[in-house]
């Protein structure tokens, strides 16, 4: 069965985007970058909210960028094949290799998991993620620590009063004094 992961860049003091919303504190390095790319390419789908869509719309049209380098266009030409579902109230349409979901995250998370396929299936996005792991759909934790603190904003765990106990599978420093960290969900 595919497992479901969640993962996304995360500041010292575990928020995704800063108070003001801003997320420029997460713009990866070159090895970083390489990571994610490695990442995104053994995924089958990803389940975005409505807010990460828009910010990934660009790269749908990247690749006709000629100033972009060759790691760049890799991670364009990735993420562009790669099939996305949006959970949106207020889109009526999406570019791309994007579906607008027909049904509740339960739903469609089910209906993805018993289909064939490869790669896992990746949420991104704090609120949707959040729902996620209320409901216990969530089977791994990924996340990307950025050696700054920055004082508020959308945390990456959701804030309910929700025990779940995890097991470190993976970890990584980089050059750059990230640290990833990738947890199991424990039965």
């Amino acid at each position: 069965m595919r497992s479901v992961t969640y993962s996304m860049s995360v500041s010292l003091d575990g928020y995704i985007v800063g108070p003001d919303g801003g997320f420029d504190w997460s713009a990866p390095d070159e090895e970083v970058f390489r990571f994610w790319t490695d990442d995104v390419r053994r995924l089958g789908v990803h389940l975005l909210g409505r807010r990460l869509y828009e910010t990934m719309l660009y790269w749908e049209t990247a690749d006709r960028d000629p100033s972009l380098d060759a790691p760049t266009l890799e991670f364009a030409a990735l993420w562009k094949a790669l099939p996305k579902v949006v959970f949106s109230t207020t889109l009526r349409e999406v570019e791309g290799n994007t579906r607008l979901a027909s049904g509740g995250l339960a739903e469609e998370i089910g209906r993805l998991r018993a289909e064939p396929g490869e790669g896992d299936i990746a949420i991104g996005g704090a609120a949707l993620a959040a729902e996620a792991a209320a409901l216990g759909l969530i089977d791994e934790y990924q996340v990307m620590v950025h050696p700054v603190l920055v004082g508020g904003g959308t945390p990456f765990f959701p804030r309910h009063e929700r025990r779940v106990d995890l097991e470190l599978v993976e970890t990584r420093t980089f050059s750059s004094r990230f640290v990833h960290l990738r947890y199991r969900v424990r039965p």
